[in-house]
Protein backbone atom coordinates (compact mmCIF):
# COMPACT_ATOMS: atom_id res chain seq x y z
CA UNK A 1 0.00 0.00 0.00
CA UNK A 2 2.69 1.94 0.52
CA UNK A 3 4.59 2.23 -2.48
CA UNK A 4 0.88 2.77 -4.52
CA UNK A 5 0.19 5.64 -2.50
CA UNK A 6 3.73 7.12 -2.59
CA UNK A 7 2.85 9.74 -5.34
CA UNK A 8 -0.25 11.12 -3.56
CA UNK A 9 -1.06 13.83 -0.96
CA UNK A 10 -0.13 12.75 3.10
CA UNK A 11 -3.33 13.11 3.92
CA UNK A 12 -4.42 10.31 1.38
CA UNK A 13 -1.81 7.73 2.64
CA UNK A 14 -3.16 8.68 5.90
CA UNK A 15 -6.41 7.73 5.00
CA UNK A 16 -5.44 5.09 2.76
CA UNK A 17 -3.26 3.40 6.07
CA UNK A 18 -6.32 4.04 7.98
CA UNK A 19 -8.67 2.28 5.87
CA UNK A 20 -6.41 -0.45 5.58
CA UNK A 21 -6.07 -1.51 9.09
CA UNK A 22 -9.22 -0.89 9.50
CA UNK A 23 -10.25 -3.98 6.86
CA UNK A 24 -7.51 -6.24 7.73
CA UNK A 25 -5.99 -5.37 11.42
CA UNK A 26 -3.57 -8.93 10.74
CA UNK A 27 -1.54 -7.42 8.02
CA UNK A 28 -1.94 -3.90 7.83
CA UNK A 29 0.22 -1.55 10.36
CA UNK A 30 -1.94 0.80 12.71
CA UNK A 31 -0.89 4.03 11.24
CA UNK A 32 1.55 5.49 14.04
CA UNK A 33 -0.02 9.39 14.58
CA UNK A 34 -3.71 7.11 15.77
CA UNK A 35 -4.08 5.90 19.36
CA UNK A 36 -4.28 2.67 20.13
CA UNK A 37 -7.17 2.55 22.39
CA UNK A 38 -9.06 4.69 19.81
CA UNK A 39 -8.06 2.58 17.11
CA UNK A 40 -9.93 -0.14 18.60
CA UNK A 41 -12.90 0.86 18.72
CA UNK A 42 -12.92 2.50 14.57
CA UNK A 43 -12.24 -1.51 14.45
CA UNK A 44 -14.87 -2.66 16.13
CA UNK A 45 -17.44 0.07 15.19
CA UNK A 46 -16.84 -1.02 11.61
CA UNK A 47 -16.91 -4.60 12.17
CA UNK A 48 -20.01 -4.70 13.81
CA UNK A 49 -21.72 -2.21 11.47
CA UNK A 50 -20.92 -4.29 8.55
CA UNK A 51 -21.52 -7.60 10.59
CA UNK A 52 -25.01 -6.83 12.28
CA UNK A 53 -26.32 -5.41 8.59
CA UNK A 54 -25.39 -8.69 6.92
CA UNK A 55 -26.81 -10.57 9.74
CA UNK A 56 -29.96 -8.75 9.86
CA UNK A 57 -30.46 -9.23 5.42
CA UNK A 58 -29.24 -12.66 5.58
CA UNK A 59 -30.71 -14.63 9.20
CA UNK A 60 -30.76 -17.80 7.85
CA UNK A 61 -27.60 -18.05 6.32
CA UNK A 62 -26.03 -16.81 9.48
CA UNK A 63 -28.08 -19.25 11.50
CA UNK A 64 -25.91 -22.06 9.86
CA UNK A 65 -22.91 -20.66 10.44
CA UNK A 66 -20.71 -20.81 13.72
CA UNK A 67 -19.74 -17.79 15.45
CA UNK A 68 -15.66 -18.66 14.17
CA UNK A 69 -17.16 -18.97 10.41
CA UNK A 70 -19.12 -16.38 10.14
CA UNK A 71 -16.71 -13.72 11.17
CA UNK A 72 -14.40 -15.36 9.42
CA UNK A 73 -16.38 -14.70 6.26
CA UNK A 74 -17.07 -11.60 6.94
CA UNK A 75 -13.25 -10.15 7.67
CA UNK A 76 -12.46 -11.96 4.39
CA UNK A 77 -15.13 -9.53 2.00
CA UNK A 78 -13.96 -6.69 3.96
CA UNK A 79 -10.14 -7.90 3.08
CA UNK A 80 -10.89 -8.65 -0.75
CA UNK A 81 -13.67 -6.76 -1.20
CA UNK A 82 -14.02 -3.32 -3.19
CA UNK A 83 -17.40 -1.84 -3.20
CA UNK A 84 -18.83 -0.08 -6.18
CA UNK A 85 -21.73 1.56 -4.46
CA UNK A 86 -20.89 4.08 -1.40
CA UNK A 87 -24.67 3.23 -0.36
CA UNK A 88 -25.54 1.15 2.95
CA UNK A 89 -28.22 -0.79 1.51
CA UNK A 90 -25.75 -1.80 -1.30
CA UNK A 91 -23.68 -3.63 1.14
CA UNK A 92 -25.66 -7.34 0.81
CA UNK A 93 -25.41 -6.64 -3.19
CA UNK A 94 -21.69 -6.03 -2.63
CA UNK A 95 -21.08 -9.83 -0.49
CA UNK A 96 -23.09 -11.43 -2.80
CA UNK A 97 -20.08 -10.25 -5.75
CA UNK A 98 -17.63 -11.22 -3.57
CA UNK A 99 -18.83 -14.65 -2.91
CA UNK A 100 -19.17 -14.90 -6.40
CA UNK A 101 -16.50 -13.58 -7.69
CA UNK A 102 -13.41 -13.46 -4.75
CA UNK A 103 -14.43 -16.26 -1.76
CA UNK A 104 -10.96 -17.74 -2.37
CA UNK A 105 -11.72 -22.15 -3.07
CA UNK A 106 -7.95 -22.63 -1.68
CA UNK A 107 -9.10 -21.50 2.06
CA UNK A 108 -9.82 -23.39 4.62
CA UNK A 109 -12.70 -21.44 5.86
CA UNK A 110 -14.34 -21.90 2.23
CA UNK A 111 -13.96 -25.63 2.21
CA UNK A 112 -16.36 -25.57 5.64
CA UNK A 113 -18.96 -23.40 3.34
CA UNK A 114 -22.02 -25.13 2.71
CA UNK A 115 -22.38 -25.78 -1.16
CA UNK A 116 -25.82 -23.54 -0.89
CA UNK A 117 -24.33 -20.79 0.57
CA UNK A 118 -24.22 -18.51 -2.34
CA UNK A 119 -27.55 -19.10 -3.59
CA UNK A 120 -28.92 -18.84 0.28
CA UNK A 121 -27.07 -15.74 0.58
CA UNK A 122 -28.82 -14.51 -2.40
CA UNK A 123 -32.38 -15.62 -2.07
CA UNK A 124 -32.31 -13.89 1.35
CA UNK A 125 -30.90 -10.82 -0.15
CA UNK A 126 -33.69 -10.74 -3.04
CA UNK A 127 -36.21 -9.42 -0.04
CA UNK A 128 -33.93 -6.98 0.96
CA UNK A 129 -33.66 -5.84 -3.18
CA UNK A 130 -37.27 -5.66 -3.82
CA UNK A 131 -38.56 -4.02 -1.15
CA UNK A 132 -36.37 -1.09 -1.79
CA UNK A 133 -36.42 -1.02 -5.50
CA UNK A 134 -37.45 1.68 -7.20
CA UNK A 135 -38.65 0.64 -10.50
CA UNK A 136 -41.21 3.50 -11.94
CA UNK A 137 -44.31 1.38 -12.99
CA UNK A 138 -45.71 3.36 -16.02
CA UNK A 139 -49.73 2.35 -16.29
CA UNK A 140 -50.29 4.73 -19.67
CA UNK A 141 -51.03 1.92 -22.31
CA UNK A 142 -51.93 -1.25 -20.01
CA UNK A 143 -55.13 -2.23 -20.06
CA UNK A 144 -55.91 -3.74 -16.12
CA UNK A 145 -58.63 -5.62 -17.93
CA UNK A 146 -57.39 -7.03 -20.88
CA UNK A 147 -57.91 -10.41 -22.45
CA UNK A 148 -54.49 -11.56 -21.50
CA UNK A 149 -55.04 -14.65 -23.74
CA UNK A 150 -55.74 -12.35 -26.77
CA UNK A 151 -53.41 -9.57 -25.90
CA UNK A 152 -49.71 -9.37 -24.48
CA UNK A 153 -49.74 -9.32 -20.86
CA UNK A 154 -46.91 -7.16 -19.18
CA UNK A 155 -45.12 -8.63 -16.41
CA UNK A 156 -44.27 -6.28 -13.00
CA UNK A 157 -40.90 -4.65 -12.99
CA UNK A 158 -41.43 -5.98 -9.04
CA UNK A 159 -42.26 -9.08 -10.10
CA UNK A 160 -38.92 -11.17 -10.75
CA UNK A 161 -38.79 -14.91 -11.59
CA UNK A 162 -35.55 -17.14 -9.91
CA UNK A 163 -34.26 -20.15 -10.49
CA UNK A 164 -31.62 -22.33 -7.92
CA UNK A 165 -29.94 -25.69 -8.08
CA UNK A 166 -30.76 -26.32 -3.96
CA UNK A 167 -34.31 -25.62 -2.57
CA UNK A 168 -33.22 -22.27 -1.02
CA UNK A 169 -36.48 -21.27 0.42
CA UNK A 170 -36.21 -24.69 2.99
CA UNK A 171 -32.97 -24.14 3.73
CA UNK A 172 -33.12 -23.79 7.33
CA UNK A 173 -30.83 -24.97 10.61
CA UNK A 174 -32.48 -29.03 10.34
CA UNK A 175 -32.50 -29.09 6.88
CA UNK A 176 -28.98 -28.80 4.77
CA UNK A 177 -28.92 -30.31 1.70
CA UNK A 178 -25.30 -31.37 0.30
CA UNK A 179 -25.99 -32.09 -3.22
CA UNK A 180 -28.75 -30.15 -5.44
CA UNK A 181 -31.62 -32.52 -6.15
CA UNK A 182 -32.57 -33.75 -9.41
CA UNK A 183 -35.03 -30.39 -10.56
CA UNK A 184 -34.14 -27.02 -9.79
CA UNK A 185 -35.97 -24.73 -7.33
CA UNK A 186 -38.04 -22.10 -9.19
CA UNK A 187 -39.50 -19.27 -7.27
CA UNK A 188 -41.74 -16.16 -8.38
CA UNK A 189 -41.03 -12.82 -5.86
CA UNK A 190 -42.51 -9.87 -6.24
CA UNK A 191 -43.77 -6.84 -4.48
CA UNK A 192 -47.90 -5.81 -4.15
CA UNK A 193 -49.49 -2.86 -3.91
CA UNK A 194 -48.78 -2.62 0.26
CA UNK A 195 -45.19 -2.76 -0.89
CA UNK A 196 -44.93 -6.55 0.91
CA UNK A 197 -42.74 -8.33 -0.88
CA UNK A 198 -43.84 -12.25 -1.15
CA UNK A 199 -42.41 -15.46 -2.78
CA UNK A 200 -44.52 -18.44 -5.02
CA UNK A 201 -42.92 -21.67 -5.58
CA UNK A 202 -43.56 -22.51 -9.36
CA UNK A 203 -43.36 -25.75 -11.42
CA UNK A 204 -41.40 -26.23 -14.58
CA UNK A 205 -44.58 -25.04 -16.70
CA UNK A 206 -45.21 -21.86 -14.40
CA UNK A 207 -41.72 -20.80 -14.54
CA UNK A 208 -41.44 -21.22 -18.36
CA UNK A 209 -44.46 -18.90 -18.83
CA UNK A 210 -42.94 -16.43 -16.39
CA UNK A 211 -39.69 -16.51 -18.34
CA UNK A 212 -41.64 -15.79 -21.46
CA UNK A 213 -43.35 -12.67 -19.65
CA UNK A 214 -40.22 -11.69 -18.62
CA UNK A 215 -38.57 -11.89 -21.86
CA UNK A 216 -40.66 -10.04 -23.58
CA UNK A 217 -42.05 -7.26 -21.29
CA UNK A 218 -38.16 -5.94 -20.62
CA UNK A 219 -36.59 -6.71 -24.22
CA UNK A 220 -37.53 -3.34 -26.12
CA UNK A 221 -37.01 -5.18 -29.28
CA UNK A 222 -39.68 -7.96 -28.55
CA UNK A 223 -42.59 -8.47 -30.35
CA UNK A 224 -45.14 -6.09 -28.47
CA UNK A 225 -48.17 -8.26 -30.07
CA UNK A 226 -46.86 -11.53 -28.17
CA UNK A 227 -50.09 -13.13 -26.41
CA UNK A 228 -50.52 -14.82 -23.56
CA UNK A 229 -51.70 -17.52 -25.99
CA UNK A 230 -48.75 -17.52 -27.47
CA UNK A 231 -47.13 -18.00 -24.96
CA UNK A 232 -48.98 -21.35 -23.73
CA UNK A 233 -49.03 -22.64 -26.82
CA UNK A 234 -44.86 -21.87 -27.17
CA UNK A 235 -45.05 -24.42 -23.50
CA UNK A 236 -47.16 -26.75 -25.23
CA UNK A 237 -45.38 -27.39 -28.11
CA UNK A 238 -41.85 -27.72 -26.31
CA UNK A 239 -43.97 -30.10 -23.89
CA UNK A 240 -45.21 -32.20 -26.96
CA UNK A 241 -48.54 -32.15 -24.39
CA UNK A 242 -51.10 -34.06 -25.94
CA UNK A 243 -53.99 -31.72 -25.00
CA UNK A 244 -52.56 -28.42 -25.68
CA UNK A 245 -56.51 -26.48 -25.18
CA UNK A 246 -56.06 -28.10 -21.66
CA UNK A 247 -52.67 -26.50 -20.80
CA UNK A 248 -53.94 -22.90 -22.23
CA UNK A 249 -57.03 -23.37 -20.19
CA UNK A 250 -54.98 -24.15 -16.92
CA UNK A 251 -52.52 -21.07 -18.55
CA UNK A 252 -55.06 -18.61 -18.75
CA UNK A 253 -56.30 -19.36 -14.39
CA UNK A 254 -52.96 -18.47 -13.86
CA UNK A 255 -52.64 -15.64 -15.58
CA UNK A 256 -55.20 -14.38 -13.93
CA UNK A 257 -54.17 -15.09 -10.30
CA UNK A 258 -50.93 -13.49 -11.28
CA UNK A 259 -52.84 -10.16 -12.23
CA UNK A 260 -54.81 -10.21 -9.01
CA UNK A 261 -51.80 -10.40 -6.93
CA UNK A 262 -50.40 -7.52 -9.00
CA UNK A 263 -47.34 -9.69 -10.96
CA UNK A 264 -48.62 -9.07 -14.14
CA UNK A 265 -49.83 -5.42 -14.50
CA UNK A 266 -52.43 -5.82 -17.47
CA UNK A 267 -52.01 -6.32 -21.23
Amino acid sequence: MANSMAGHPEFQQQQYAFAAHIRDPQHAPCPADVDARHMDIYRELFFNNIDGFLTDTLPVLRSLLDAAHWHALIRDFLVKHRARSPYFLDIPREFLSYLDQERDAQSPEYLRDPPFLYELAHYEWVELALSVHDAEIECAGIDRDGDLLAAHPILSPLAWPLQYRFPVHRIRPDYRPTEPPASPTYLLVYRDDSDNVHFLELNPVSARLAGLLAEHTADPGADPAYTGRQALETIARELQHPQPAQLVAHGLDLLRDWRTRGIILGT
